[in-house]
This record gives structure tokens, C-alpha cells and sequence, in this order.
């Protein structure tokens, strides 16, 4: 299984951004997925998971924000970023079953 992040890049606050993560091989629709989250100097944290069944969860900073969803027909992962803030500038990962990951996708805001 590979996951491939794109959709990354650099916005003006207050600025939006589509994160994509495509799957390449199977991934059991069981499987939660997950954005993460990692900044400069700081650990990586979760920022949002959907599970199986539809629901989802957020961190507190991203809540209102950001919107997870998830596509099994195609295999595909997202991650909606609205009102981007500076603090929002990291490198942002995609997880599947906890066990996948993928490379990672720069955004930055300024």
C-alpha cells in the first residue's frame, strides 16, 4: 500500500487549500484515516480522523476549520483547510490503519 499526498503549497492567511491523499493498494474500508500534522521543531500531532462508519473527530486548533473526508471509490483521502492560519504552517501526513503513511505535503501560510 502506498498513499500519496498532494494539494500542498504556500497561502496568504486566512487563504484555503485541498489536501488529496491517494491510495494504491487496499485498503480495508474499516481502516480510519488520518491527517497529521508536523512543524518545524514540534511533534507530530493528530489533526483529524474519519472512521469507518462516517464520523469524525478534530484537534481543538483545527475545529470549524478543517473538514476530513473520504472517497472508497476512489480510494482518496482529503483534507479541506479553510481560514488558514501561520500556526497552520507544517508538514501535513495521511495514515491509514495506522500502519500507512505517506511522504508528507508542504503547506505554508503567511
Amino acid at each position: 500500500v502506498q498513499l500519496v499526498e498532494s494539494g500542498g503549497g504556500s497561502v496568504q492567511a486566512g487563504g484555503s487549500l485541498r489536501l488529496s491523499c491517494a491510495a494504491s493498494g487496499y485498503i480495508s474500508s474499516r481502516c480510519a484515516r488520518q491527517w497529521y500534522r508536523q512543524a518545524p521543531g514540534k511533534e507530530r500531532e493528530l489533526v483529524s480522523t474519519i472512521r469507518s462508519d462516517g464520523t469524525t473527530s478534530y484537534a481543538d486548533s483545527v475545529k470549524g476549520r478543517f473538514t476530513i473526508s473520504r472517497d472508497n471509490v476512489k480510494n482518496t483521502l482529503y483534507l479541506q483547510m479553510n481560514s488558514l492560519k501561520t500556526e497552520d504552517t507544517a508538514v501535513y501526513y495521511c495514515a491509514a490503519c495506522l500502519t500507512y503513511w505517506g511522504q508528507g505535503t508542504q503547506v505554508t501560510v503567511s
